[in-house]
């Protein structure tokens, strides 16, 4: 089949793209043009990439960060906890100077069986149970186009309140941002994520939000009550540097816009933060369709012109798809004026190699050399984290009286040696009381729970070794298992105390029988042993926290891992974590000193981590992280007091965002000027 040349034959006599025109093969063509608009598309991905664009001259901060999720009202993961954390800090240090971070989000309302979230007399509860008062300020209308591919001019109500320091946009439109599910909602979609009641998927939902937030800007500035920088985190909000940057010279060639109000359009900095690029929001079937949304009659003119900057990639070559399949990533990646992510390793892993990268590596690497794209780890807030006294009688309030954890610190870990047998108290109790297990964590799925009260006679020869991550194969639970089993086998026959190993997560039910397998394994080998594996599925944050409270180490044998929030989370409470040398993984863990991390790493069977020497000994990941597992349990029966002190010294490390010379800091240079 001859390939199409979608300027020419199919793009010349029209406005909008052909329903299905990418289920054909086709190629894009770029002719030089004689139209000074077209010219412009042409070539902004290359001023972009390079950073041509000068920066706004002493910018006084009035930002939105604008995110899917967050930790305050709607989480799934760390890319909540960023949109939460970074504008509080910032409003928290910098509110005095009039500078200030809002945060614009989705008002999802709806009921998924996990996450509720409704509106009540102006009062929103999110599904992180937090309440905010709101103020309806206006209405906007979004023109986009249905499932029968017929424009609608959607409304959408814009809400405001304030939580914390910060001041939250919420944008409310019930066909999109409904969390009711669809009864062909896949089981692994939750929250803001799922299939909702009117068929919208996540992809859609977030082209949706994209687009409402470039009609509020526009309105706003009108206003001159628009914001002067934005922060858009990750693929979500990943349309957005299109309609900001291509849409506003599409409608000045149709004049359809003052040159006034597309220029200030255009010189709102735009700065994409990106997590894992595993995830990008592709949808290859309704290409078309939600191009022509983004771009309504603009779209073929945009879509003709949308040249990518030259890279070796021919998957690349237009800024608005990713070979012939939507990807809402992309435009960002090429347009935004700036692009982090949330490490500085994940950088020189994303820009190198195609593992991490995948079609992007080699737009980045272009951004990195001309200094347009920044590796910022991502901060954390210590009080939240650590074992203080506010998080402790939370604790102990939601476990019920007859459980006491108690605080300790780097100073003294006496108290760790008693959460630890609390913590042996509480799971016998959930093992062995049904209706307690029922009350506390009734949407935890358990496997073969033991009462393990009489078998543990001294709680300082038993190592706990934990993983509360997400049951994703991102986080290598299987190669825990792995390594696991590998342990158990050399050691069944020494007098060593069998480990307690607890672990589990929200995610992939493969994954969760996976592990009940591995217990189920294990008793073949040692029965002692499997009774000393707790597995389960689903999450609640204060079982997980009793649980990094109370354990010596944290397994994190991640595939990949962009910055890893979990890491940090253990090591506040005196769990060194056991990882991968990947991502920020390597930022974050000081091997050896504050944690344990592999001495070699391999992405697609290729050595990209540690010395030539060690990759050919250990030959892969697996080999690589049952050695350090090993490492790690021998230094516990071993070398008792080198353990206490990589303990406190994990517990020291603070990673919070406003700490001297922190993420804070850079991310306030990075708004101000552009550059670290």
């Amino acid at each position: 089949m001859p390939k199409a040349k979608i300027n020419s034959d199919i793009l010349q006599s029209t406005t909008l793209l052909p329903s299905k025109f990418n289920k054909k093969k086709f190629i894009v063509t770029y002719t030089i043009p004689t139209n000074p608009y077209a010219l412009e598309v042409q070539n902004l991905s290359k001023s972009q990439c390079f950073g041509r664009i000068p920066w706004p001259e002493n910018l006084k901060v009035d930002g939105w960060m604008l995110s899917a999720e967050t930790a305050t009202f709607m989480k799934a993961g760390g890319l909540g906890m960023i949109a939460s954390e970074l504008p509080e800090a910032f409003n928290r240090r910098f509110n005095a100077n009039n500078e200030k971070l809002a945060v614009v989000t989705p008002l999802y309302l709806g009921d998924t069986g996990k996450k509720k979230a409704v509106l009540e007399n102006e009062i929103y509860q999110g599904a992180e149970h937090q309440n905010i008062k709101l103020q309806k300020l206006r209405k906007i209308i979004v023109p986009f186009m249905n499932i029968k591919e017929k424009f609608i001019n959607y409304s959408v109500e814009v809400y405001t309140g304030i939580c914390g320091n910060t001041r939250y946009i919420f944008l409310s439109c019930d066909h999109f941002f409904s969390i009711a599910p669809h009864k062909d909602n896949p089981p692994a979609q939750d929250g803001c994520y799922i299939m909702n009641k009117n068929g919208v998927d996540e992809v859609e939902r977030f082209a949706f939000f994209s687009k409402a937030v470039y009609e509020l800007i526009k309105v706003l500035l009108k206003e001159s009550a628009a914001p002067n920088i934005i922060l858009a985190n990750d693929w979500h909000s990943g349309a957005l540097s299109g309609l900001m940057k291509y849409l506003p010279v599409a409608l000045l060639d149709k004049g359809l816009m003052s040159e006034e109000e597309a220029d200030r359009i255009r010189a709102i900095p735009i700065i994409h933060i990106a997590h894992h690029l595993g995830y990008q929001g592709w949808d290859y079937n309704n290409t078309a369709r939600i191009l022509n949304s983004l771009y309504g009659e603009q779209t073929a003119f945009v879509f003709k012109n949308a040249k990518a900057i030259k890279n070796s990639n021919t998957r690349t070559t237009n800024t608005l798809i990713v070979h012939d399949c939507y990807n809402q990533a992309s435009c960002n990646f090429h347009l935004a004026d700036r692009v982090v992510t949330v490490s500085k390793n994940y950088l020189e892993e994303v820009s190198k190699e195609l593992g991490f990268g995948h079609d992007f590596r080699d737009i980045l690497k272009i951004r990195k050399d001309h200094r347009t794209f920044f590796g910022i780890v991502n901060g954390y807030d210590k009080d939240l984290i650590s074992p203080n006294a506010n998080k402790i009688k939370t604790i102990n309030d939601f476990f019920g009286k007859d459980f006491s954890f108690k605080v300790f610190d780097e100073n003294s870990l006496e108290n760790k040696m008693h959460n630890k047998a609390e913590f042996i108290r509480l799971i016998s109790k959930i093992a062995n009381d049904p209706n307690y297990k029922n009350q506390v964590i009734p949407l935890i799925e358990t496997y073969k729970f033991n009462d393990l009260n009489r078998d543990i006679k001294d709680i300082r020869k038993v190592p706990i070794v934990c993983a509360t991550s997400r049951l994703v194969e991102q986080k290598g639970y299987d190669i825990a298992a792995q390594s696991i089993i590998e342990w158990i086998k050399k050691y069944n026959q020494s007098n060593l105390e069998m480990p307690i190993f607890v672990l589990g997560g929200a995610g992939d039910t493969d994954l969760f029988e996976m592990l009940t397998k591995l217990k189920d394994s294990t008793a073949k080998i040692n029965k002692n042993a499997a009774r000393r594996i707790f597995v389960f599925r689903g999450y609640k944050d204060q079982f997980a926290y009793a649980i990094q409270l109370s354990s010596d180490f944290y397994l994190m044998p991640s595939r990949f891992e962009p910055c890893g929030l979990t890491q940090m989370e253990a090591m506040a409470k005196g769990a060194l974590p056991v990882a991968m040398s990947t991502g920020g993984l390597v930022d974050t863990i000081d091997n050896k000193i504050d944690g344990f991390r592999t001495d070699v790493f391999f992405s697609n069977g290729r050595h990209v981590y540690g010395s030539n020497a060690m990759a050919r000994h250990l030959k892969n990941n697996e080999n690589a992280y049952t050695k350090t597992l090993e490492d790690a349990l021998l230094t516990f029966y071993d070398m008792p007091n080198f353990l206490a002190a990589m303990q406190k010294r994990a517990m020291q490390k603070n990673f919070s965002w406003d700490v001297a010379g922190g993420s804070l800091e850079k991310y306030d240079s990075l708004l101000h000027t552009g550059h670290l």
